[in-house]
């Protein structure tokens, strides 16, 4: 049970409360007035920044006098697009999930809705945890660098998350997951990819996906990363070998409790630095963020570059 917080447990912050209202298909936007009541029952000293555009966010938060903790209320991506106003800079980042995904915060505990959990988390003293560094090569976003909090996909996981717009609308997050990796075996293909560690070969042949993550999960709760701690300053890639249609299911039923890096066509390690270089041009996810397709990406993580709010 989650313990109620008295107004003078929070009030010696003040913080700039960055909602996007679209975020969960406009779930943020209409449980508003939910969060604002709880914000005001705990006398918080705040102000809201609603802003749909994550470049819009970022200006006003990269605005804000030192000290200010920012409130991100949204999914990964909302998380995301804050990143180079939080990155190294010490402003502390307290998370509310209200969007899709919700994976970050779902490894903290959190979950969609649950004010009263968030807020509590949010009292903590700020703790360090790790961010990634991307540089994507190839295709359109060639020489693009991008901050991640929880994690990249290449391949199978980032094509059936570009269609998870056509989910049907009433499933919840990890069955519009479900339904769009199904839709996406249809197309299964396998390219051929080369997967490196601090400068040492991991895999090389064909795979239908890689992962490199900081936290431990993505799609809504599949545990691709389960040996992941954001703490420890290390990234985990995590890479399937050659799979055919019936295996992925199978690979997809062990993903989902994280059961699945015991098996002889996963391939994982942690490391400081990692680089995937795909045959031809693959699809990418950043935080859940489909950016189009690329031939690779090198991935870098940054140690405690980021002040989280929580015990």
């Amino acid at each position: 049970m989650t313990q109620a917080l008295s107004p003078s447990s929070l009030s010696g912050r003040s913080y700039a409360v960055v909602l996007n209202p679209t975020a969960g298909r406009g779930l943020a936007g209409r449980t508003w007035p939910r969060l604002e009541a709880e914000l005001r029952v705990r006398a918080l000293d705040y102000e809201v920044i609603q802003e749909a555009s994550g470049p819009a966010a970022l200006a006003r938060v990269q605005a804000l006098p030192p000290g200010v903790a920012v409130l991100a209320v949204g999914g990964d991506g909302t998380v995301g697009a804050l990143l180079p106003a939080l990155v190294g800079t010490g402003r502390p980042l307290g998370v509310i999930p209200l969007g899709t995904g919700n994976d970050f915060a779902g490894m903290l505990g959190l979950k969609p809705g649950d004010f009263r959990a968030a807020l509590s988390r949010i009292a903590g003293a700020p703790r360090p945890v790790d961010a990634l560094r991307v540089t994507v090569q190839g295709e359109g976003g060639a020489g693009e660098t991008r901050l991640l909090l929880n994690g990249l996909g290449m391949g199978f996981d980032a094509q059936l998350t570009a269609r998870l717009p056509e989910a049907p609308a009433w499933l919840p997050g990890l069955g519009r997951y479900a339904w769009a990796a199904l839709t996406t075996l249809r197309h299964l293909t396998l390219t051929p990819v080369t997967a490196d560690v601090d400068g040492e070969r991991l895999y090389a042949g064909p795979s239908i996906l890689a992962a490199a993550m900081n936290g431990t999960r993505y799609g809504g709760g599949f545990h691709i990363s389960p040996q992941s701690d954001p703490r420890d300053g290390l990234l985990n890639v995590v890479v399937s070998g050659p799979l055919g249609r019936r295996q992925v299911l199978r690979l997809m039923a062990l993903v989902l409790p994280g059961r699945h890096l015991g098996d002889p066509g996963v391939h994982h390690r942690a490391g400081r630095v990692a680089e995937l270089t795909w045959a031809q041009p693959t699809w990418l996810h950043l935080d859940g963020d489909v950016v189009g397709r690329a031939t690779g990406v090198r991935v870098e993580v940054l140690p405690g570059a980021v002040a989280l709010l929580g015990r």
